[in-house]
């Protein structure tokens, strides 16, 4: 029995390390898209079906810098976002249809806060906490690249 437990350990690390490592895989399957800011260039994954805008960033631990996430909305309105089961910090800018930031919200994780639209968007981009702010970006400042993805709210 002594012998069979070291290696028991280490079958059930593995299986742990590669169902953790699934389910990083399934959250970073979505497309990929570059985004400009001002000067700052943006890697975003995008997130143009109800189950990846359902999914977002959750159980996430760590994002690169200047990657992010582009939320892309079948209907203009004023959509709210929260953190449920989000692990990382984010702000939070909602676009309208030309990708002109409307507001920016910060968002702590693991709450259940409405972080909502100022008026009607097409689009939320969320980064790391404070990216906008660091980059001096604000509302009025339009997020190019948008444009170009299909699917967008009408």
């Amino acid at each position: 029995m002594t012998p069979l437990r070291p290696i028991s350990r280490t079958l059930c690390a593995a299986l742990i390390g590669l169902a953790c490592a699934g389910v990083a895989q399934a959250q970073s399957s979505m497309p990929l898209t570059e985004l400009t800011a001002g000067m700052y260039r943006i890697e975003a994954e995008v997130a143009a079906t109800p189950d990846h805008r359902m999914l977002g960033l959750m159980k996430r631990r760590s994002m690169p810098a200047n990657h992010g996430m582009l939320f892309i909305f079948t209907e203009l309105q004023r959509h709210c976002m929260w953190m449920k089961n989000t692990l990382l910090p984010l702000s939070v800018a909602f676009l309208d249809e030309q990708g002109r930031i409307l507001n920016i919200e910060d968002m702590k994780p693991q709450t259940e806060d409405n972080h909502c639209a100022a008026r009607p968007a097409a689009f939320a981009l969320e980064m790391n906490h404070g990216w906008f702010r660091q980059k001096g970006i604000g509302p009025g400042v339009r997020i190019g690249g948008v444009e170009a993805l299909g699917g967008r709210a009408r």
